[in-house]
């Protein structure tokens, strides 16, 4: 298998990883032959894996543009991926000069490629670390030289949460962020689900079996069990809703675009929380 010149030395560029295959599903080229196999995998369970992603990542711009619109102009970006076009830096700054981004993510491929996307941008910067570690991305330099953690943070957990299992604690590590964070930051949540999909259960589970094969679990919780993620925050309206739901860039009993069309972009939630 021939490495390409992009990928770090070290990585075993024979095992599938998370953010290469959403960077597949997002139309990317960074990923490998085994990424895309993998993803081909889950999609024969789930044909609109790709619409869901980019209603992700169109919720994602949505609730970073209202970040900066509130004045919360700081964010950290928890499980950031391989930076796509109209990722959150991209969005930030173009509402905000002032903006300032820090990527966190423990996929090498996804921190090497950031840091060369990212040469140059002193506004914006980019760790290898876990979500697990709460306290390892809070001490990190990258996070005490760009954010003031004494103002108001945005915090992104887009699409990640549903990669730590219960017996990570997930609900513990938001809640660590969450207590390092000044009053009026942001929590901006998206989670995979069962609800929603246009599916049944036996099927969609074929998805979650792929991820399981690849030694990354995918854990679908349901709406009550995510709503607690946001303890310590107060839903923004209209609240924990299917991505494309919430605050939508149409108007009334209008269609988002394209991706709103399709069933799947329905599946999952999304969710903006403001620290009291």
């Amino acid at each position: 298998m021939e490495r390409p010149a992009w990928a770090p030395p070290g990585i075993d560029i024979s095992v599938p990883s998370v953010s290469r295959i959403y960077d597949y599903y997002l139309g990317g080229s960074h990923n490998f032959e085994v990424d895309r196999q993998a993803g081909r995998r889950a999609m024969e369970f789930m044909p609109g894996l790709p619409k869901i992603m980019q209603a992700n990542r169109a919720f994602m711009r949505r609730a970073v543009r209202h970040a900066v619109a509130e004045g919360v102009t700081q964010f950290l970006d928890i499980g950031s991926g391989i930076p796509t076009f109209g990722n959150v830096h991209e969005v930030a700054q173009a509402a905000s000069p002032e903006a300032r981004v820090v990527y966190v993510d423990h996929d090498p491929v996804a921190v090497a490629h950031s840091q060369a996307v990212l040469d140059g941008d002193d506004r914006t910067g980019v760790i290898a670390a876990d979500l697990r570690k709460p306290k390892e991305i809070l001490e990190a330099p990258e996070v005490g030289r760009l954010l003031d953690l004494g103002r108001p943070v945005a915090l992104l957990l887009v699409a990640v949460l549903h990669f730590l299992e219960d017996a990570d604690d997930p609900y513990a590590a938001v809640a660590e962020l969450r207590d390092a964070l000044a009053p009026g930051s942001l929590l901006i949540l998206t989670h995979a689900s069962y609800e929603g999909i246009p599916l049944t259960e036996e099927v969609a589970g074929g998805v979650v079996s792929v991820y399981r094969d690849i030694r990354n679990p995918l854990v679908m919780r349901t709406r009550e069990r995510i709503i607690p993620f946001f303890d310590g925050f107060e839903m923004l309206e209209p609240g924990l809703v299917s991505m494309p739901d919430w605050r939508p860039d149409r108007p009334a009993g209008a269609l988002d675009g394209e991706a709103a069309e399709d069933p799947y972009a329905f599946s999952g939630f999304g969710g903006v929380g403001r620290k009291a």
